[in-house]
């Protein structure tokens, strides 16, 4: 019986050889480009998994990985932690076609919110370095990306009934690009505190404050059920996505409530896993 394609190309005492320690490997190309980077906790168990890949649709990335790439690298590290921020670095720096997660900054959005006279921005983006001297607060960076987007639409809803919103001709001087959206709404500045406190993660007070101030409102109670829905979005946002953001920057020491793309996933590395 021949080889297996994973020992013809890597070497048959390849996962042998290795320690069950966590690890970094990289499946590279014949050029040394980095197809894949990928971490393990046990790094010969990982490995021994790419090695007796099967024709289940389960493992089709791996046989994939073990037919493209032309050779594999292995980093032995310390503990999960160093694994996992070794990891996070690389796929950040080299941007492996296989990966995903980590590799690109329109997975990491931030909200804003500035306020100028008689108007207050929202701002959905992950662009910031685009705004600069418009003022804008900004809040996360935020995963998944849906999730912060559904709760941009879900704010951006509620606050047009609350108050105006603003027609898109008022916000021409903001920058542009795609992924980019901007709301301008008007009499709803005695909110903005409480807005930011919510996205912030410190607290949801402001979701109250709305319910009670839409009771009369015409618009939203015709569109209950929709207010609603908009409600406990933004209830599971602020408990799931800004509050485990919030904490995971106190506990690290940092000031404020941002933290730029490239060093989300780290942060949450470090708060979460031991060293």
């Amino acid at each position: 019986m021949g080889l297996k394609r994973f020992d013809r190309k890597f070497g048959a005492d390849l996962v042998r050889e290795l320690p069950t320690s966590p690890g970094v490997y990289l499946f590279k190309d014949a050029h040394g480009a980095v197809l894949y980077a990928g971490k393990a906790k046990n790094i010969r168990r990982r490995l021994q998994g790419y090695r007796n890949a099967s024709r289940r649709k389960a493992h089709r990335k791996m046989r994939t990985l073990v037919s493209e790439a032309s050779t594999l690298e292995v980093h032995p590290q310390d503990s999960e932690r160093e694994a996992l921020l070794l990891e996070n670095q690389l796929i950040r720096e080299l941007r492996p076609p296989f990966n995903v997660d980590g590799a690109y900054a329109f997975l990491y959005p931030a909200i804003g919110l500035a306020r100028r006279p008689g108007q207050v921005l929202l701002c959905f983006t992950t662009r910031t370095d685009a705004f600069e001297g418009f003022d804008f607060q900004w809040f996360g960076v935020f995963r998944p990306r849906h999730r912060a987007r559904d709760a941009f639409d879900a704010l951006a809803a509620l606050l047009a009934h609350v108050g105006h919103r603003e027609p898109g001709t008022r916000l021409r001087d903001l920058p542009r690009y795609r992924g980019t959206v901007t709301a301008g709404f008007r009499r709803v500045e005695p909110l903005v505190p409480d807005v930011c406190d919510l996205l912030a993660g410190r607290s949801p007070a402001v979701l109250a404050r709305i319910a009670e101030s839409l009771v009369e409102a015409a618009g939203a109670r015709r569109d209950a059920e929709q207010v609603g829905a908009d409600l406990r979005c933004l209830e599971a946002f602020h408990r799931d996505d800004a509050v485990p953001l919030r904490k995971a920057l106190a506990e690290s020491g940092a000031a404020g409530c941002f933290v730029p793309q490239d060093e989300r996933d780290a942060l949450f590395i470090a708060q979460r896993v031991p060293e």
